[in-house]
């Protein structure tokens, strides 16, 4: 049965049978590995993908908290100064009565001087309105003149006085809370 030193293997059907068995089974590991790593692959893909869409999240998150503080900030400062239109228009009236009030009653009949009472009333609740939503008065005679509080229209020398002190208010100034809605027109002292 052998030539020369050559041995014949008889071919043995179940060995055959096992070796495609375990051929098939390597191919079929192998097949299970390569989509094992195609999933990891894919689930690294759609991981990032995911940190990507989260931060786009997080930041359209951030625009919508800072939009909202925005507009209630917007809509806090509309409000607060909401009636700031009509108390500027208001002022002139309230200048106007002021003068009146602080006109020299002596030698006006009995009958005007009811009539000034009453406008001294009248001129005492529109101040106390206008207080009660936050208007004050900017006064500041004796003190340095200050652009952003009063407008200086005109000067005067005294020498026992610094200066850029204001000596006089010629006409009021107003403040409605913290911003000014019309500047006090003064005279300063200059040297």
């Amino acid at each position: 049965m052998s030539k020369k030193g050559k041995k014949v293997i008889k071919e043995d059907p179940q060995q055959e049978t096992e070796i495609l068995e375990a051929t098939k089974e390597l191919e079929n590991d192998t097949k299970l590995n390569n989509e094992m790593l195609k999933l990891e692959k894919e689930i690294r893909d759609l991981t990032e993908a995911n940190k990507a869409l989260q931060e786009k999240v997080n930041l359209a998150n951030a625009e919508a908290i800072n939009y909202r503080r925005r507009k209630d900030e917007e809509m806090a400062s509309s409000l607060k100064y909401a009636n700031q239109d009509l108390i500027t228009e208001l002022l002139p009236i309230v200048d106007t009565f002021e003068k009146t009030v602080n006109s020299d009653d002596t030698g006006l009949s009995e009958e005007l001087k009811k009539y000034l009472t009453g406008f001294r009333m009248v001129y005492q609740n529109l101040k106390a309105i206008l207080a009660k939503y936050g208007v004050e008065e900017i006064n500041r005679v004796g003190e340095v003149f200050d652009p952003k509080l009063e407008q200086a229209l005109l000067t005067d020398s005294k020498e026992e006085v610094d200066d850029e002190v204001i000596l006089e208010v010629l006409q009021k100034g107003y403040k409605l809370k913290d911003r000014i809605i019309r500047p006090a027109s003064v005279k300063i002292n200059q040297k």
